[in-house]
């Protein structure tokens, strides 16, 4: 076991003694903040020598080396009292103006909490997590793959479970979406940066000198909604050498479709929208009427098509309801189809997002400014010996090298159990419905595609209920 991997399971058994932490998203929320501090203060040390005339924007009490670098400093309900009524007042409030960095600072605490309420715990999680040294490049890698378990364990965390998407899944759109040093890439639904880090390492493959770099770090975009993927995401990216704010807390749902213009319009969109999530009434008002629904998924896919420049390239995760479904999902589907080549389906079996959900997805890849004559789909296979994924043994990159050999050869007879084309005509004579099964294997004893809708829309109706019944409970608890 890591040393790095001992000090966070020691920083998690002293939470647990906490009782202001209640469980496994607060305690995660409550571990990267900190981290967050003394990674910011690691990096501030490399920018007073990188960046010229560097000004640290926190004011001096609040740097993580004065109050919290000294393993006999503040403890007890001092440092409580310092927490809780100095120093996250002053972050939050913090003049964004002064700096990228100031940004930054006040983005992440904005909306982040601390739940902790030991002081002498507190002092104790501090210095585990002082033992970390994120300006070494061996505790920077270490403490990287680590952080990928943190992301994952997300699953498991109530409705945290959203933001984590397979690092094969994103890996592989990325490495097929190719994106180049200057194309501006955009991820609208971000949740903790899986797309962005991908796109951040595969670009950096093609950073030569430091004008790269600043182009580099000008063509990643990010937007979250929520608070705890937002600062996870935050956190990710300055782990991955960003020094400027990249991540915008914000919903862009939010903003009515017609004021999209062209300074908004991006090259490339790398994106798992939420599935199965409702947005709150008056949202799809911010949309023609043809595409007005309060389902998200639906709407940031009539949103990516306005976002794209003409030329402009996406891959994005959607569920199997999307292909299938009917009224406005066909609306926007027609429109997708209208307005960009829809060229490729790639269909997931079951299993890849547990044990989020077991909803069956796929990976459509399309370029604006051509309709779509032909798509081809590519049914993803188990590997031999494999009935489903799970979370001990996940999808794996290597497995997408099937799809990678196709993907420019794709004629060839090798691959055709796995790959069929459809024409336009066909999919518009079938209503624009997208779930075409794989003609080269014997059909399975499924359930049509209305009994499989019904199934679907109850499912949504559930998830309404449930979302409701919180609400519920927790506007009672709170009176």
């Amino acid at each position: 076991m890591t040393t790095i991997t001992t000090n966070v399971k020691g920083i998690r058994d002293i939470m647990r003694k906490d009782t202001g932490v209640d469980g496994d998203a607060q305690r995660i929320s409550q571990m990267v903040w900190m981290l967050f501090m003394k990674i910011f203060a690691d990096k501030e040390e490399e920018w007073e020598i990188t960046i010229e005339n560097y000004q640290s924007p926190i004011p001096d009490p609040f740097k993580w080396q004065n109050w919290a670098a000294n393993e006999e400093g503040l403890t007890g309900d001092a440092l409580m009292d310092f927490v809780n009524n100095e120093l996250f007042p002053a972050l939050k409030e913090l003049d964004f103006s002064i700096s990228p960095q100031a940004k930054i600072i006040r983005s992440v605490f904005e909306d982040t909490y601390n739940y902790m309420k030991n002081g002498t715990l507190f002092r104790q999680v501090i210095n585990q997590i002082n033992k970390i040294d994120f300006n070494s490049s061996k505790d920077r890698h270490l403490f990287n793959d680590l952080y990928e378990t943190i992301l994952k364990e997300l699953q498991s965390a109530g409705s945290s479970g959203e933001y984590y998407t397979p690092r094969a899944v994103t890996q592989f759109m990325v490495d097929i979406i190719n994106p180049q040093l200057k194309e501006t890439v955009l991820d609208p639904a971000c949740g903790t940066g899986g797309f962005l880090t991908c796109t951040i390492d595969h670009k950096k493959k093609l950073v030569q000198n430091e004008q790269d770099e600043r182009d580099l770090q000008a063509t990643i975009r990010g937007i979250e909604k929520k608070p705890l993927p937002h600062l996870l995401c935050t956190t990710n990216l300055m782990l991955h050498g960003f020094d400027v704010p990249a991540v915008r807390r914000d919903n862009l749902l939010n903003k009515p479709y017609a004021d999209w213009g062209a300074s908004d319009k991006v090259d490339i969109i790398l994106t798992n929208p939420p599935f199965g999530g409702v947005e709150e009434d008056g949202t799809e008002t911010n949309f023609p009427q043809k595409f007005r629904t309060k389902e998200t998924a639906d709407l940031f896919l009539a949103l990516i098509i306005r976002l794209l420049k003409d030329g402009g390239r996406c891959a994005v995760v959607l569920p199997d309801g999307t292909l299938f479904g009917e009224g406005v999902k066909t609306r926007i589907k027609e429109e997708l189809m209208a307005r960009c080549n829809l060229h490729t389906i790639v269909r997931l079996p079951n299993g890849v997002f547990n044990p989020y959900t077991g909803i069956k997805t796929n990976l459509l890849f399309f370029e604006k400014g051509s309709p779509t004559k032909d798509i081809w789909y590519f049914e993803h296979p188990y590997p031999d010996g494999v009935k489903s994924y799970n979370k001990g043994k996940p999808i794996h990159i290597t497995e997408f090298d099937l799809e990678k050999a196709w993907w420019n050869d794709r004629e060839n007879e090798d691959y055709t159990q796995y790959a069929w084309k459809v024409s336009v005509e066909e999919i518009k004579n079938r209503g624009y419905n997208l779930d075409i099964k794989n003609p080269h294997q014997a059909a399975d004893d499924l359930e049509s595609p209305e009994v499989l809708l019904k199934r679907y829309q109850a499912t949504e109706k559930k998830i309404s209920e449930i979302q409701e019944e919180i609400v519920k409970v927790l506007t009672e608890a709170l009176r």
